[in-house]
């Protein structure tokens, strides 16, 4: 679906990168959040593979031309325009040429926007707007989603029911999903596999393999920070794994404590 090999981008066009030598291959059917620290480069990441930008050094390849996007921010739901939910989706039907007027309903059924169908963009709440950007999204049968940042303003309530349906799209009906993160929590219950950059560079992981890193690095139990926005959904399986790779991780520093002890 997307491969990304030796990627180098700095927006001067030359050193020091922004991105150091990236390398990632996602599936088809995958699902990958991209995480990492405000500044390390996610949304330049997301920029080049849309092509908004061009890498300095090495190759973006998409292996599907059916893509859609979801930005940050919806564009239609603040200006008080008069247009109605069902309007603006059959509008961009149009858009895309397709003649099938029934397309316009099945998104509203897979997004659970059907019974908001005739309400104005404006009245929308901010989840129910970004489930019509996804459903605007959905036109046309896409084979990949990009997202950015998808709960960004939204109530916990609603970024639950949000990132619900990103996982019904992907694992129910098989559409590959990419999308920049900053809700960890998130990001870990849903993701099949989690792209992390730091200081320029990144490199896949498991959710359970990027808990434990979280766990080793700061300290910070996904179990039990009830009170911060780190972990608290992760799930069950995830959870035992990270803790059990915590576990063997400090067995295995105690034992090299020993050995050094013992030299």
């Amino acid at each position: 679906m997307l491969s990304i090999e030796h990627l180098y981008f700095s927006y001067q066009g030359q050193p020091p990168y922004v991105l150091n030598d990236l390398n990632l291959h996602i599936h088809s059917g995958d699902y990958i959040s991209i995480v990492g620290d405000n500044g390390s480069g996610k949304s330049t990441l997301l920029r080049l593979i849309l092509g908004f930008l061009t890498p300095v050094k090495g190759s973006i390849k998409l292996h599907s031309n059916n893509i859609r996007y979801v930005s940050q921010k919806n564009d239609f739901s603040h200006a008080g325009f008069p247009i109605t939910v069902t309007e603006i989706l059959d509008s961009y039907r149009k858009l895309l040429k397709l003649k099938d007027k029934n397309e316009v309903n099945r998104v509203l059924e897979l997004t659970h926007m059907t019974e908001f169908k005739d309400r104005l963009i404006s009245k929308l709440s901010g989840g129910q707007a970004q489930r019509v950007s996804i459903a605007r999204a959905l036109i046309g049968s896409p084979d990949l989603i990009i997202l950015d940042e998808p709960s960004t303003g939204i109530d916990r309530k609603s970024q639950e029911g949000i990132y619900t349906l990103l996982r019904d799209l992907n694992q129910k009906h098989h559409i590959t999903i990419i999308s920049v993160e900053h809700n960890l929590e998130m990001a870990i219950a849903n993701s099949t596999n989690i792209y992390h950059i730091s200081n320029g560079h990144g490199h896949l992981c498991s959710p359970e393999q990027y808990a434990c890193e979280i766990m080793h690095n700061t300290g910070r139990n996904p179990v039990d920070h009830e009170n911060c926005s780190c972990f608290t959904d992760v799930t069950t399986q995830a959870q035992a794994q990270a803790q059990a790779q915590a576990q063997a991780q400090a067995q295995a520093d105690d034992t090299t404590t020993e050995e050094v002890r013992n030299v």
